[in-house]
């Protein structure tokens, strides 16, 4: 750029660029610096005690070598598929029913959203109390009023998962549902009415019409899900964790973040948590990356 096109970009532009200025530094220090920053201790030694030290792509092989760190993909690829799975199609069949304008179903879409806005810590303490593995326990209660046995719901290998997806298709299944219903009220009604007409049932008019309407919704609904299903980390760390075993029994719910949250703060192994971090998010481009260019083939057909 020759010194007077610079001049003149300046006087064109100078004023926007300088009201933008304060965002991009901000950005630059915030977000761009610590990804930056991150990449390059995945390639070091560091325990935050010494300066890091390069050590190349030996963590990466370190982290591939690693059974924790398979068994954290495992469960985190399980969770991700059932919560996501789950969360659609009950968030969609809820949709379905209450859809209308009607009180009664404003009511039921009220009280299925509260816990998307009144989750976090107080609702995971509440879960813990539901499920704890002593008589006192809700679920254990309940078991009790039968003469059934307590059981060790957070104690038990095999309960972990089934816990953690609860709660997961809890937390979403509202916001789904509220998706949907924004979605469904988007299709022409004239479509439905012409359909009726020709004879459709209403079988014939949810496939042919209000599916294929949703293709977008549902893109949108299944990528975001994804996305925050295989972040999880305060379900299974306030549920499980504890600092002699943040995965919970026999690791049964240990999962990609609490993986990288144990070396990185417990261990403090901050090279290697950056490593980890990085094949995270490598995995959530990919995941992405397929799901849009398969809506947009779907799209296509």
């Amino acid at each position: 750029m020759t010194h007077s096109t610079l001049h003149r970009t300046l006087r064109r532009h100078g004023r926007d660029m300088l009201l933008v200025a304060p965002f991009i530094a901000l950005f630059a220090v915030f977000n761009l610096w610590p990804v930056l920053r991150s990449a390059w201790l995945s390639f070091t030694e560091y325990h935050a005690t010494a300066a890091p030290r390069w050590v190349g792509w030996r963590n990466y092989a370190d982290l591939f070598a690693d059974e924790r760190f398979w068994r954290a993909l495992s469960n985190t690829s399980l969770y991700m598929v059932l919560v996501s799975v789950l969360a659609v199609v009950l968030g969609l069949l809820l949709a379905l029913a209450f859809g209308s304008q009607s009180r009664l179903h404003q009511v039921a879409r009220i009280a299925f959203f509260l816990p998307s806005v009144a989750g976090g810590v107080g609702a995971i303490s509440a879960w813990k109390w539901l499920a704890n593995s002593e008589s006192y326990g809700l679920f254990n209660s309940v078991r009790g009023w039968f003469g059934l046995e307590p059981v060790r719901f957070l104690g038990d290998p095999s309960w972990s998962m089934v816990i953690l997806v609860a709660i997961g298709v809890w937390s979403v299944l509202g916001y789904n549902l509220v998706i949907f219903v924004a979605g469904m009220r988007s299709i022409p009604a004239d479509l439905y009415e012409a359909a009726t007409l020709d004879g459709a049932t209403r079988w014939h008019r949810l496939w042919h019409i209000t599916l294929p309407m949703l293709r977008p919704t549902l893109l949108y609904v299944g990528v975001t899900g994804m996305i925050a299903s295989f972040q999880v980390f305060y379900e299974p760390y306030l549920l499980f964790g504890s600092v002699d075993a943040i995965g919970g029994p026999l690791d049964s719910a240990l999962m990609l973040v609490t993986y990288l949250f144990d070396y990185g703060f417990h261990q403090l192994d901050l090279g290697y948590a950056s490593a980890a971090a990085w094949v995270l998010t490598t995995i959530l481009f990919v995941l992405t990356w397929v799901n849009l260019k398969l809506g947009r083939a779907s799209e296509a057909d």
